[in-house]
């Protein structure tokens, strides 16, 4: 569950999204599952029950994700609740994200900036710049760790991926915002409560 979307992020979220468009301090909640053709039937019982908006669905090799938002942050939370309570579950039940690795590369070269700026779908990265890779799982914790990390740091979003077996977030920066970043998402994602995989 993401409280706020921050400006950025919601920028970018527009820039992959296939549904409804999301903006700025919406709230938005991702749920991710397997098997994942449950998505299409969870969106459903979602956008049915509430006047949430769907911003993405999902179904790859293992998991199905999916995303819905509003500026009513009521219906969101009451979204989440209604599949949960459809499955059975509660939110303690989820899985902990689990950090995979965190990198920082201070002084990005030349070459390797413009191999990066080739697939991302934010902002630029600039050769000198530091850059933060972080990867987590499940995949969509990422989402929430970027977010966070933008209200902490002073950062660039360049490239968000929440689909797969992990899920990587790529942000640029000053070394001593990227730092900011990296420890406000590494505080978010240790801070949730749930089952350890």
């Amino acid at each position: 569950m993401l409280d706020r979307m921050q400006a950025q992020y919601a920028a970018f979220i527009g820039t992959v999204t296939q549904g409804d468009l999301p903006t700025e301090g919406m709230a938005s909640l991702y749920i991710e599952m397997a098997p994942g053709n449950e998505v299409f039937r969870m969106v459903d019982i979602a956008v049915k029950a509430t006047e949430a908006k769907p911003g993405a669905q999902i179904v790859e090799r293992e998991f199905g994700m999916f995303e819905v938002h509003s500026l009513n942050q009521a219906a969101v939370i009451e979204a989440g609740n209604v599949v949960l309570s459809r499955l059975g579950l509660k939110v303690q039940d989820r899985i902990k994200p689990m950090i995979a690795s965190t990198q920082v590369i201070t002084r990005v070269d030349s070459y390797q900036a413009q191999l990066l700026n080739r697939f991302r779908k934010g902002s630029m990265l600039v050769p000198g710049e530091t850059m933060l890779v972080m990867e987590c799982a499940p995949a969509a914790y990422i989402n929430y760790a970027c977010n966070e990390a933008e209200k902490k740091a002073s950062i660039k979003v360049i490239h968000v991926s929440s689909v797969g077996r992990f899920g990587r977030m790529w942000l640029s920066g000053s070394e001593a915002e990227i730092i900011s970043a990296r420890d406000a998402a590494t505080r978010a994602l240790e801070g949730l409560e749930g089952i350890p995989e």
